[in-house]
């Protein structure tokens, strides 16, 4: 089996693999509360399995369609994504104090999940055809330009976490990209900066900032979501308390099905289960870089990368605020966490990961074309009629020499 064959199944086995333990977590995580209430204990599984269908549909048309034809529609996508964002800040519904949906009769959609693969395609063409920015002016224009009005559109829904990880994603390309370390470690820190005071001059985003230094402090206000988090993972030992059988998502544990999935897992499934769902994205993230180190195409390559990192990424955010370890942001667990618009944005991303390592390693050669004003590139062939120039005679050789000897005597 060839390498590139042996990531494709991989990834996969992986994807499909983390889909339905997903189905079943989000089934666990709402059948008790939903059955308390009276209301369908399926529901939240019905509509999760027609996401799943969805974008396993979107997957498999990603997965044969050439991903070299999205380096053409890269600008209709980030316009599209950019009108949905302004959109939903003017039509989106309010729900917990933000606005960061568009209801489509009885859908859904989240344009952020959008606005990260369309930024993904976006900088990859960009970062492909032009050298990587080697100091702060050139990583501005446009590439830091363009992340900005991103991140100052979600943040105004508000949706910070979305805005971390869409940072996240642009520094792992940018350093595939050949960005020096000084430049991205500067960037970082501007960013950082910014962040931060984006979090100060918000209240709830103080709160929770202060609530992650010291949970306990506020156990029953801004440290709640944490504080029940930490009783779940603790409640599960080593083997967990049963499928199914944990009592943190009823009532006590807030979007248990969402943001707090892996609290759920910790408790039902133990440390062993948690385990396995860390390993299951080391090994999406395996065969995800392996994919890009070895494509041959420069857009394929930083656009591997970009998605390879917003799914690993994202899985680490999360990971880590549930277990205390940073502040909560927001970001859902990739796959597993109930979301329509995240589970089939990202399982067209895997699509368009698989069509890499299957068109990558047969990417043309190309080479600078002088004779075009525009300074594009075009494909390299042979000289003549389809073959090489054949190799000199060694007579044609000693009569060169010789035509040399007599110019330099006359």
């Amino acid at each position: 089996m060839k390498r590139r064959e042996l990531d494709s199944r991989l990834l996969i086995m992986v994807t499909l693999a983390l889909v339905a333990f997903g189905l079943v977590m989000v089934y666990s995580a709402t059948s008790a509360a939903a059955a308390v209430g009276g209301n369908d204990p399926s529901y939240y599984l019905k509509r999760q399995g027609i996401y799943a269908a969805l974008g396993i549909v979107l997957m498999v048309i990603a997965q044969r369609w050439d991903y070299r034809r999205l380096k053409a529609l890269a600008p209709t996508l980030v316009m599209v994504s950019l009108g949905l964002l302004v959109a939903v800040l003017a039509i989106g519904p309010a729900i917990n104090g933000a606005r960061r949906w568009i209801s489509l009769g009885p859908a859904v959609f989240q344009p952020s999940e959008l606005a990260k693969l369309s930024l993904a395609i976006w900088a990859a063409a960009h970062l492909s055809r032009r050298p990587a920015p080697q100091d702060l002016r050139e990583l501005w224009r446009p590439v830091g330009a363009l992340a900005a009005v991103f991140c100052v559109l979600l943040i105004l829904e508000p949706d910070m976490g979305t805005s971390i990880a869409l940072m996240v994603m642009l520094a792992g390309m940018l350093v595939v990209a050949g960005t020096p370390a000084r430049t991205l470690a500067a960037a970082v820190a501007i960013a950082g900066a910014l962040g931060t005071a984006a979090i100060w001059m918000e209240p709830y985003r103080r709160a929770r900032f202060f609530a992650f230094l010291n949970p306990w402090h506020d156990a029953q206000g801004a440290g709640f979501q944490i504080v029940q988090a930490m009783i779940g993972m603790g409640s599960g030992g080593w083997y967990g308390v049963g499928l199914g059988q944990g009592v943190q998502k009823i009532f006590y544990l807030p979007e248990a099905h969402t943001d707090m999935m892996l609290a759920n897992i910790g408790e039902e499934l133990g440390l062993v289960g948690v385990t396995a769902v860390i390993g299951a994205y080391a090994l999406f993230a395996y065969a995800g870089f392996d994919i890009a180190l070895r494509c041959k195409d420069p857009f394929g390559k930083r656009l591997a990368t970009g998605l390879t990192v917003l799914v690993c990424g994202q899985a680490a955010i999360n990971i880590f605020a549930v277990m205390g370890s940073a502040p909560l942001t927001g970001i859902p667990l990739p796959f597993l966490s109930y979301g329509g618009s995240s589970l089939v944005v990202l399982l067209a991303g895997v699509g368009i990961l698989l069509n890499i390592a299957a068109r990558g390693n047969a990417a043309a050669a190309s080479v600078p074309d002088r004779s075009r004003g525009n300074g594009r590139t075009r494909a390299a062939r042979d000289r003549g009629r389809g073959r090489t120039e054949p190799a000199r005679r060694s007579r044609d050789v000693r009569r060169v020499a010789g035509s040399r000897r007599s110019a330099s005597g006359s």
